[in-house]
């Protein structure tokens, strides 16, 4: 993984670390300790799930970047689905809030996208790659006059 993607990951996943961090605590005074669980697991979900989301996207870019804008709604929706099945599969435990889960997982959600959001704008891509054997030498430098 190229050092400019780990940055835009990072850019990502740290706001979205911090969301959930203080979506725990509010869920632990509103709600109790098991507020607090549940918003500690939506937000591991969700940096999981995204964070995993990010570099299967990179490596699609980097190995077939034809498909890089089919595979990455194919991949946003799939998240979205995973996340909704996540939801469904924990709406009865006894081990965490799922109402502060769901609204966690909700929450740092959108803090994700939005980071990844503000880290593509920051970040300085190159549209095409230098080639660096060619330097500035025309192809065709055609009849000498």
């Amino acid at each position: 993984m190229r050092s400019d993607d780990v940055r835009s990951l990072l850019q990502a996943a740290v706001p979205t670390a911090v969301a959930g961090a203080l979506a725990a605590l509010i869920s632990g005074l509103v709600v109790g300790s098991k507020g607090a669980i549940g918003a500690v697991v939506a937000t591991l979900v969700v940096i999981v799930f995204m964070g995993i989301g990010f570099v299967v996207l990179q490596r699609t870019a980097k190995s077939l970047p034809h498909l890089f804008q089919a595979m990455g709604l194919m991949l946003y929706t799939a998240q979205i689905l995973l996340l909704f099945v996540f939801v469904a599969a924990f709406k009865n435990t006894t081990l965490f809030n799922p109402k502060a889960f769901a609204i966690t997982l909700v929450a740092t959600t959108l803090v994700w996208i939005a980071a990844q959001t503000r880290a593509h704008m920051k970040a300085k891509i190159l549209y095409v790659e230098p080639d660096s054997t060619t330097g500035d030498k025309p192809e065709n430098p055609g009849p000498k006059t």
